[in-house]
């Protein structure tokens, strides 16, 4: 006889079930919000530094028109002063006599008249 009477284990063979995946949860390093807040100091960055170096050029313009200004009134002082000192050259009273000569003046006591400089 054979053995069919005897209990056999019964082996089911069923196919893995495959496991439900899981959703995978991404983990976003910055959340929309923050790259928000990152983008908008990134523009006063560069907002503020262009802010700055206009104001630099300006002022570097302002200090060489000072320069250019400051130039041209050392230039009219020593004008000035070389002209002060030819009228006290010409104001002499040698220059003055010489020059009333070859104008055909003369000196008369009738027509002097002492004038008292301010």
């Amino acid at each position: 006889m054979t053995n069919l009477a005897k209990k056999q284990p019964f082996i089911h063979e069923t196919k893995p079930v495959p496991k439900q995946k899981e959703q995978q949860i991404k983990k976003r390093l910055f959340t929309p919000g923050e790259k928000v807040l990152f983008l908008l100091f990134a523009l006063m960055i560069c907002f503020t530094g262009a802010k700055v170096v206009s104001t630099q050029a300006a002022l570097y313009e302002i200090n060489k028109d000072i320069q250019d200004v400051e130039t041209q009134i050392k230039e009219q002082k020593k004008t000035n002063h070389d002209l002060k000192v030819q009228v006290s050259e010409e104001s002499t009273y040698e220059k003055i006599w010489k020059r009333a000569k070859e104008l055909g003046l003369d000196l008369s006591e009738q027509n002097v008249k002492v004038v008292q400089p301010k």
